[in-house]
């Protein structure tokens, strides 16, 4: 997969653009003026894998916390970039709590937001020339549910005059394009360079975001944010995401990522990190974690093993993935397991994968031949095959990886 080459952005102790590893962001649902709160959901989403987490500062006491929240996940080791999240008076926030604009790593601007004609490029340059005063880098973030609505009122009047005109959703994607492009374009007149600019452009409709992102890819090399906006819930937000995404970063657009997943009330948020993680490992694009292959099971795998170690293996591998790191074992996050339930496909999987066991499915011989590296090392039966499999896996380990 060829990536778009686009302009390095530093992001407090991240970097996106350029040639750097697609990043993974979130964002907090606390009322950020509750530091406590703010303080522990940023240390969850970090601790989940969010290398990047936005808050929103939308009145002076969230302004006020940003600086403090700060201090306490560092006093815990926990550097996490934090993004101001800035609609409608973040102008009058960044320049009245300087100590906020300091603190933060990155500002989120929504050009929709920022108000109407003279006043929208006044309040957007305080902002820009806040930004460069602290130098931070921030983030364009046009929505295309606060889309500034004269520059979509004009489009679709040239539009309306065209002899070839285009479907509405077309000239919608041209609107956002637009946007984004020409705040952009104003940020650097007003002295700001493209390693500070971030832009996005979405949308919650998978097939329109698609085509929007391969648009603005196509006509800048800013560094992008991916998202599909207002995903939904559940497998509905999962999927929808997952589907726009993908096809995004499979075109090699995308600098940094976010899945925009609506928790259930008072769930957690680290499902939309996962569910970020595992794209871009499904892509081939990073790996976060080990890969458990296994079988979805039909009439031959009338018992429940092969589930049980699968799901085994999964916990074991969170368990056992900070002791391998802290040891330094580098590359181990690639490694390749593969829990087969029956003789069809059984064998065949666990020669590709590095360590894999072929489970006996119905009538077959109540015995698991164990493959490392393509070949067959040994074969397990009984009641403690699922911890003789864990042991073989964790000797692999060590002894593969342990010299790096």
């Amino acid at each position: 997969m060829n990536r778009r080459k686009s302009c390095e952005v530093k992001i407090g102790n991240v970097t996106i653009g350029g040639r750097h590893p697609v990043a993974v962001q979130s964002m907090t649902n606390t009322d950020t003026a509750d530091i406590e709160g703010s303080v522990k959901q940023v240390m969850e989403l970090a601790d989940a894998g969010s290398e990047l987490v936005r808050l929103t500062v939308n009145v002076a006491e969230a302004a006020k916390a940003i600086p403090i929240i700060k201090e306490k996940l560092l006093a815990k080791n926990y550097p996490v970039p934090l993004i101001g999240d800035f609609h409608y008076n973040g102008h009058t926030l960044l320049t009245q709590h300087p100590a906020c604009a300091e603190a933060l790593d990155k500002y989120r601007i929504n050009p929709g937001n920022c108000g109407f004609g003279e006043t929208h490029d006044k309040n957007f340059k305080q902002m820009i020339e806040v930004a460069m005063k602290h130098d931070k880098p921030v983030r364009i973030g046009v929505n295309w549910g606060s889309l500034d609505q004269s520059i979509l009122n004009r489009l679709m009047d040239e539009n309306g005059r065209s002899k070839n005109p285009k479907s509405a959703e077309e000239v919608m994607i041209d609107a956002m394009c637009e946007s984004a492009l020409d705040s952009a374009k104003m940020a650097r007149e007003y002295g700001m360079g493209p390693n500070k600019i971030v832009i996005s452009v979405k949308m919650s409709h998978v097939q329109d975001v698609i085509r929007a992102y391969a648009q603005l890819a196509g006509q800048c090399d800013y560094a992008l944010h991916v998202g599909l906006t207002e995903a939904g819930m559940g497998f509905k937000g999962a999927v929808a995401s997952s589907a726009a995404l993908s096809n995004i970063l499979q075109a090699g657009i995308g600098d940094t990522i976010r899945v925009s997943l609506t928790p259930a009330p008072g769930a957690s948020r680290n499902d939309e990190v996962m569910i970020c993680q595992y794209i871009l490992q499904s892509l081939g694009l990073r790996q976060f974690q080990p890969t458990v292959t296994a079988c979805p099971g039909c009439g031959r795998t009338t018992n429940t093993m092969f589930q049980e170690m699968a799901q085994d293996m999964e916990q074991f591998f969170k368990l056992k993935l900070p002791e391998w790191k802290k040891k330094g074992y580098k590359g181990v996050e690639g490694l390749k397991i593969a829990v087969m339930g029956c003789i069809v496909n059984g064998p065949g999987e666990s020669k590709h994968a590095n360590i894999g066991i072929s489970l006996p499915g119905t009538g077959e011989n109540p015995k698991a031949p164990i493959f490392v590296d393509g070949q067959k090392v040994a074969t397990l039966e009984g009641p403690q095959m699922m911890a003789q499999f864990k042991k073989m896996v964790d000797d692999y380990v060590n002894q593969k990886f342990a010299n790096g």
